[in-house]
């Protein structure tokens, strides 16, 4: 193996890698995203929107 077919080998890998790892975190976002969603729409709030109305308990 040539030191040139390493180097490419070694940046392909590195590549795949990370656009592999980007994916996966896009991917992740939106199914969490997805789920406040469906919690919202079943009636479930945040806490933070509480206090966000200025209302105190």
């Amino acid at each position: 193996m040539s030191h040139a077919a390493y180097v490419l080998a070694s940046y392909g890998i590195a590549t795949l890698t990370v656009v592999g790892l980007c994916l996966w975190v896009i991917a992740d976002g939106r199914a969490r995203q997805r789920e406040l969603r469906e919690l919202e729409a079943s009636g479930v709030r945040r806490r933070s929107a509480e206090a966000s109305n200025g209302e105190t308990r």
